[in-house]
C-alpha cells in the first residue's frame, strides 16, 4: 500500500546484520528479546518497550544482545511518510519510549497481515497516518500532539462520503484531499463525533448491507461483493465480529 515498502516479520538466533543501508525509514519493534545495534558511530539498544526508528540512507548493522535471540516486526515506510529534514533527528533519538505509539504500530501490523487475509486499506492507512504523525511529532521533540479541533460539518460530510462509497470504498488520502485537510485530522474528527473511526464505521454498514442482502435470500456467496467485501472470509470475518454468528447461520436462522 501507498508509503509502506515492505513489511517483515522475522525471529533470529545467532544471525547478525553487517553494516548495511536502505532507502526506506525502518520502523521497529522488539516482541522477544533485544538487539544491539551501530548507527552513526555509536552503539544502540533496541528493547521490547521501544520504537526504533532507522533514517534512509544511513548505514547500520544488528545482532542479538542475548543469547536467546530475538523476535522482531519491521516496517520499511516510504522517505516521503516522514518528510524531509528529519533524518538528522533520528540518527541522534533512533529509540523512542512511547507506548501509544508502539501499540499503534503493533494495531498497524495487524492490520497488515492476518492470516492471509486481503488488507482492509482504509483502516491500514489511517493507521499508518496516526503513525507518522506521532513518529514526526518525536523527531520534531513535540510528541505531545495538541487536541484536534471539533468540526462535526466535517464529521458528517465524511459521513456521507463513505455511505455513498459502500462497495467500492474510500482511499483516505483522496478523501483528506476532497475535503481539504489532513488524513489525520480526518480520522479523529470522525471519531470524536461519532464514537469509532472511519473504518469501522464503513465495515459495519456492509455487514448491515450484507444483513439486509441475506434477510431478502441472497445466497452467503453471493453477498460479499454486493456489500464491499473482498471475499467471503472477509465477509465472515467481520460479520462475526459485530453479530456473533456466520453469515450462512444467519441466513439459516433469521
Amino acid at each position: 500500500m501507498a508509503g509502506i515498502q515492505e513489511v517483515f516479520h522475522a525471529r533470529f538466533g545467532d544471525h547478525a546484520y553487517p553494516m548495511h543501508t536502505h532507502d526506506a525509514w525502518t520502523l521497529l519493534i522488539i516482541d522477544e528479546g533485544a538487539v544491539r545495534y551501530g548507527l552513526d558511530r555509536r552503539e544502540h539498544g533496541a528493547l521490547r518497550d521501544r520504537v526504533t526508528l532507522l533514517p534512509p540512507q544511513v548505514a547500520h548493522d544488528g545482532r542479538s544482545a542475548a543469547p536467546g535471540g530475538f523476535r522482531k516486526r519491521v516496517l520499511y515506510l516510504d522517505a516521503a511518510v516522514l518528510g524531509e529534514g528529519l533524518a538528522g533527528h533520528a540518527v541522534d533519538r533512533p529509540s523512542v519510549h512511547d507506548p501509544v505509539l508502539r501499540d499503534r504500530i503493533s494495531r498497524l501490523h495487524h492490520a497488515l497481515g492476518r492470516d492471509g487475509a486481503p488488507v482492509d486499506r482504509l483502516e491500514a492507512a489511517s493507521r499508518l497516518a496516526l503513525v507518522a504523525e506521532r513518529l514526526g511529532a518525536h523527531l520534531r521533540a513535540r510528541p505531545s500532539l495538541a487536541p484536534p479541533r471539533r468540526d462535526p460539518a466535517l464529521a458528517l460530510r465524511l459521513r456521507e462520503h463513505l455511505d455513498a462509497h459502500l462497495v467500492d470504498g474510500v482511499v483516505l488520502q483522496d478523501a483528506a484531499e476532497r475535503f481539504g485537510v489532513s488524513p489525520t485530522h480526518l480520522i479523529r474528527t470522525f471519531g470524536q463525533a461519532f464514537g469509532l473511526p472511519p473504518h469501522r464505521y464503513l465495515a459495519g454498514r456492509r455487514v448491515e448491507q450484507a444483513r439486509r442482502l441475506l434477510l431478502r435470500g441472497v445466497p452467503p456467496a453471493e453477498v460479499a461483493p454486493l456489500a464491499g467485501f473482498y471475499d467471503q472470509a472477509h465477509l465472515t470475518r467481520h460479520f462475526r465480529r459485530l453479530l456473533g454468528t456466520t453469515p450462512g447461520r444467519f441466513a439459516s436462522h433469521p
